[in-house]
Formats: structure tokens, C-alpha cells, sequence
């Protein structure tokens, strides 16, 4: 209890002006998986805030949290990749923000792994948890940071195997120092710095 006192204290008061969504599955079996880079990243980012992101709420985990003096919601869908939408639009609505203030953070297969891409907009690119956002938003207008997983292992493997398999112990420094720039990179968009989070980290 008295820990959980301590992350609670670091939550803001008042109204939520961003939303950072990290996109992943819930479930222990997916937990460390390719497929869960950006959970993985959101809980880089709360260990660093100071909160937990444990609260349920629009069909996330979530927690608030104050990054480059802005009031935010970290958000972790538990709705499985393909409907993240739902937990989106649910928070928008709620806080009557515009797409240009979500920022989301996904998994990319046809990035080397580590390997981070800053947008602004743009089309899904397969992923289906980008795609289900933008369907449901009507929208691709909105920033996405990008975390590079690998391509599979060859064309035959299958697809869904390798985005739920977990990095191997050679591949963890290069994405655990992905998810430590992608941190990074979430507060300069934030505070308004996309530009330069584009060319510290593309």
C-alpha cells in the first residue's frame, strides 16, 4: 500500500490534454512478445514517471501522469491488438481531445529490430492495431512512434507466430535501448519537439 501511495502521488490533477497509447495483447503469454513493444515502452516510460499503469479504464490500463508539463493518459489497450481502436476513440470521446493528441506507439516488422521511426500521419502499414485506430477514428493524422521487431525469418514462417514470439537474448540490448528512446522521444512530442524527436531517433 505504501508504495502504491508513492506512485499515486506523481498523478496530476485535472484535465487529460494527451493520450500516449501503447499497443499491445494482454495476457501472460504475450507479455514480452514482439507484438507488445509498445506496452513494453508505456512501462519503460511510467517506471521513469513515477506511476503505475494499472488503473482499468476505457478498456486500458492506464494512469496520468505529467510529461513536458502536460497532463497525460498512458494508455495499455487490453482489447487485443486488432480492436485498440475501441480504447482510443472511448478516451477521446471522454476528453474531448482531437487525433492530434494521441500519440501511439506500436511494433513495426518491417523495421530491423531497435531500429525506431517517428510520423506524424500516415497509413497503417499492416499493423493492425494502427489500422483499427484509424478506422474507428476516421483518421491517420495522428503522430505514431515506431519500434523495429525484425522481418520474419523467412516468407513462409508465419506471421502471427513471429509477432507473438519474444526477442531472443541477443536481440534484447538493441530493443530494450529502443524503448529507452522512445521514452525519450514521447516527451519531446509532447512538448512540442516532434520535429527534433524525428531527427534525434529516425
Amino acid at each position: 500500500m505504501g508504495l502504491f501511495s508513492k506512485f499515486k502521488k506523481n498523478e496530476p490533477a485535472g484535465p487529460v490534454e494527451w493520450l500516449i497509447v501503447g499497443l499491445g495483447n494482454p495476457g501472460a503469454k504475450y507479455l514480452r512478445t514482439r507484438h507488445n513493444s509498445g506496452w513494453l515502452t508505456i512501462d519503460n516510460l511510467s517506471a521513469k514517471l513515477g506511476v503505475e499503469v494499472t488503473r482499468a479504464k476505457f478498456k486500458s490500463l492506464t494512469a496520468n501522469a505529467e510529461i513536458s508539463g502536460k497532463k497525460c493518459l498512458l494508455m495499455k489497450p487490453t482489447t487485443m491488438m486488432n480492436r485498440s481502436g475501441e480504447a482510443v476513440v472511448e478516451a477521446m470521446n471522454f476528453y474531448k481531445l482531437p487525433i492530434e493528441r494521441v500519440l501511439v506507439i506500436c511494433d513495426d516488422i518491417s523495421l530491423d529490430v531497435g531500429k525506431l521511426r517517428i510520423r506524424r500521419k500516415g497509413s497503417d502499414g499492416g499493423q493492425k492495431g494502427l489500422r483499427s485506430i484509424i478506422t474507428l477514428t476516421g483518421s491517420e493524422d495522428f503522430t505514431r512512434i515506431k519500434i523495429g521487431v525484425g522481418a520474419k525469418p523467412h516468407p513462409d514462417y508465419d506471421l502471427a507466430a513471429w509477432v507473438t514470439s519474444e526477442f531472443t537474448d541477443k536481440e534484447k540490448p538493441a530493443v530494450f535501448e529502443a524503448f529507452e528512446k522512445a521514452s525519450e522521444a514521447v516527451k519531446l512530442i509532447v512538448g512540442g519537439e516532434t520535429d527534433r524527436a524525428m531527427n534525434l531517433y529516425n
